[in-house]
């Protein structure tokens, strides 16, 4: 069995941590993951969403944290610090800078961010095919009116120097537009047997990968099923702050909403939380079969229930 899915960074990964756990041998995982959270620091590429893919499934993650390597030491950003060099909002461990090093150090010499990626991955072995969205430059950006005016901000600084603290008025993916799919992408998306939309951010994470051009069409085209797993459950996002966002794009936070957002042109199924058990029906009237499953993954076992839930409904679509 063939299996993409598109991915954003810690709900993303952690769910494809179970959905290894519950595939046969011979099976395969493409992840089309999220680079419109990409950052320039330090004069280093930072692609925070492969990154934490790549070290959740490699066994390097921070796992309190979900992003950053494990065992990690801040001794550079102290002496960046020291030398009143900034941003100090944005953390990067002594671990994780040497993987922004190496990534910026390939591009450099002219390989494209797929290539990157793929060597990157050579050392982590993360079982699972992962591809960036695009080789070209994508960044997610924030419009804002705050004490300084009426602005627009790269998302990581409106996700973790403001911590979203005042309203998105908009978001808007700069380079998106004229971005092409990275090589892989549209032909793994046509082969999949199935295709799954994890529980990540459904506008800055999973809707910028559909905002490449070609990518959302290929998703709706396929004759794989396209099931997803709502990011909200009992009208709050799990983790992190889904709900500012979803209200720039006049999304109310709730499972049925997001699936709605989605639409029934891209999701053929669509899993919410157990508590969210009323709201099954207002997402199979719009032509989504919907099932109610619990949606926390409070461990590898309870993800893994998850993903094996969503192969199911896969498979009840299909026929």
């Amino acid at each position: 069995m063939r299996i993409v899915a598109l991915a954003g960074g810690i709900g993303g990964a952690r769910f494809l941590r179970g959905l290894k756990d519950v595939l046969a041998p011979g099976d395969e995982i493409t992840v089309v993951g999220n680079t419109g959270d990409d950052i320039h620091l330090f004069g280093l590429k930072v692609c925070p969403d492969l990154d934490t893919v790549m070290y959740t499934l490699g066994g390097g993650i921070h796992e309190e944290q979900g992003w950053g390597r494990a065992d990690e030491t801040w001794s550079v950003k102290d002496e960046m610090k020291a030398y009143g060099v900034g941003p100090e909002w944005f953390g990067l461990g002594d671990r994780d800078f040497a993987t922004h090093i190496v990534r910026t150090q390939m591009l450099a010499a002219g390989y494209p961010l797929s290539a990157v990626t793929e060597a990157l991955c050579d050392r982590w072995q993360p079982g699972v095919r992962l591809l960036p969205m695009s080789d070209d430059r994508v960044e997610t950006h924030v419009r804002i009116t705050d004490e300084q005016g009426p602005r627009v901000v790269h998302f990581q600084e409106y996700w973790v120097r403001l911590h979203a603290a005042v309203d998105a008025e908009a978001i808007i993916p700069v380079g998106a537009d004229t971005a092409k799919p990275a090589p892989g992408v549209l032909e793994a998306i046509a082969t999949a047997d199935v295709i799954l939309l994890p529980p990540s951010n459904p506008v800055v994470s999973i809707g910028t990968i559909l905002a490449v051009p070609g990518i959302r069409g290929a998703v709706a085209a396929s004759p794989a099923p396209v099931v997803g797993l709502s990011p909200i459950i009992g009208g709050a996002p799990v983790r992190g702050m889904a709900d500012k966002v979803l209200a720039a794009v006049g999304v109310e936070a709730a499972a049925d909403a997001v699936a709605l957002h989605y639409g029934a042109d891209l999701l053929d199924g669509w899993l919410v939380d157990t508590a969210d058990e009323a709201l099954v029906g207002a997402v199979e009237a719009a032509g989504i079969a919907c099932r109610a499953i619990p949606l926390l993954m409070t461990d590898t076992a309870a993800t893994a229930a998850m993903a094996r839930e969503a192969l199911a409904l896969a498979e009840l679509v299909r026929r």
